[in-house]
């Protein structure tokens, strides 16, 4: 099996730090049909939370985020690496994105049997291209293996 990377679009938001108001923001997302691969809900402050989500595939999904107070991520740009897990992938991954000179503004990864998901995000468009190539470059299979 080989690994899918992919440019990701995140939305983010603030939402009112309290009970169902999280919720109520996905809930408005779901019944525009937007069905998520990626969440991250953080508190900011007492009163406040962070709400991060992707994709948005279409206008009305993308209409009801914004009338939820969501907007694309500004200085978040998202390479999606998924594919089969194995020990060490994060910080091979992390090493040959390091290489070039490139910082990572960000992180989240999963595993799901054996299967990953890995998610990195990037200041600028220029940082993330940098790091696909050196992606690709780190996980593209060696000569004569399976």
């Amino acid at each position: 099996m080989t690994y899918r990377i992919t440019r990701n679009e995140a939305w983010a938001g603030d939402i009112v730090n309290r009970p169902g108001m999280l919720a109520r923001s996905l809930e408005a997302l779901s019944l525009a049909g937007a069905s998520l691969e990626f969440l991250i809900a953080r508190r900011v402050n007492e009163d406040t939370s962070r709400v991060f989500v992707s994709p948005l595939r279409n206008t009305k999904q993308k209409n009801a985020a914004r009338d939820i107070g969501m907007v694309p991520a500004a200085g978040m740009h998202v390479m999606r690496i998924d594919g089969p897990d194995k020990p060490g992938l994060a910080a091979q991954i992390c090493r040959a994105v390091a290489d070039r000179g490139v910082n990572i503004r960000g992180s989240s990864a999963a595993v799901l049997g054996r299967k990953v998901v890995l998610y990195l995000a990037f200041e600028t468009e220029a940082e993330l291209k940098e790091a696909m190539q050196a992606t690709r470059k780190a996980l593209k299979p060696k000569r004569g293996s399976r």
